[in-house]
């Protein structure tokens, strides 16, 4: 079992290390949409394109929690390292978003368990609530922060032209376009729940308990990620300087950029 959850929150680590691109000073500005209506970005998002990431079969689900001005987002995905494994994973992300001013609901702020460096800013940008959302997160660091930038559609593909306005406003903000990953939607399970799950939220793991496994599972690094089958305890390894290759298009359509699987104690 401290194997099993020591694999899940390496995972969790290495997931946060990509998903993310890091840069010094500030966060950039970035305008919410005006008029926002949250009620109306509710439910089922398949995320077309994401900052630096080798997850696919990504999807999210906003729905509303039973505090006001307060919603859950949960993230569900395929991620690569899970492909280890002869078994079939979920990986369910779970967080709260949180809207500080009522009078700018686009403008949020998002949690998420076993996060040492507190919330992320949460900028909806973008949208028209039927066909696509854009989505902005920055957290600030010490010297530097840390962003995200995520395009959305409600559908498993999303036309070129919603895509290159969306990346024109984030050239517009001085974000690169171009640490955007495609994200594939093909051959995902029809049903997420379907299989071996992973789940973490706000409740699955105390704070004492995840410092501690996440400590011992990052002095398993030198040696890679070790999975044990609960059947037929055969060992599967995969060596954490290994690279997952990611593709990204536009203007650089041939483009493919190597993510490295980084432990990062950053959720």
């Amino acid at each position: 079992m401290f194997k099993y959850i020591s694999c899940c929150l390496l995972i969790l680590m290495v997931r946060n290390a990509e998903m993310h691109s890091y840069h010094l000073g500030a966060c950039p500005t970035v305008e919410p949409q005006t008029d926002f209506r949250m009620k109306e970005l509710l439910g089922i998002w398949y995320v077309i394109e994401k900052t630096s990431t080798a997850s696919s079969c990504m999807v999210y689900n906003i729905t509303e929690s039973d505090e006001p001005y307060e919603y859950v987002i949960e993230e569900i995905s395929q991620h690569f390292l899970l492909a280890l494994t002869p078994l079939k994973h979920g990986y369910h992300y779970r967080g709260t978003l949180r809207v500080p001013d009522p009078a700018v609901p686009a403008k949020m702020t998002v949690s998420f368990p076993l996060s040492v460096a507190g919330t992320s800013s949460f900028t909806v940008f973008m949208t028209d609530y039927d066909t696509y959302a854009a989505i902005f997160t920055c957290q600030k660091l010490t010297f530097a922060h840390r962003q995200s930038a995520t395009i959305l559609s409600r559908t498993k593909t999303l036309d070129r032209m919603y895509i290159d306005k969306i990346r024109s406003r984030l050239s517009q903000s001085q974000i690169d376009p171009f640490e955007l990953s495609i994200i594939k939607q093909n051959d995902c399970p029809k049903n997420a729940s379907e299989g071996f799950n992973i789940n973490i939220n706000n409740y699955s793991v105390s704070a004492k308990g995840a410092a501690d496994v996440i400590r011992k599972a990052g002095e398993k690094l030198g040696d890679g990620v070790e999975y044990i089958s609960g059947k037929t305890k055969d060992v599967y390894n995969k060596i954490t300087s290994d690279s997952q290759e990611v593709t990204t298009y536009g203007k650089r359509e041939d483009y493919t950029r190597s993510v490295k699987s980084d432990v990062e104690w950053l959720p």
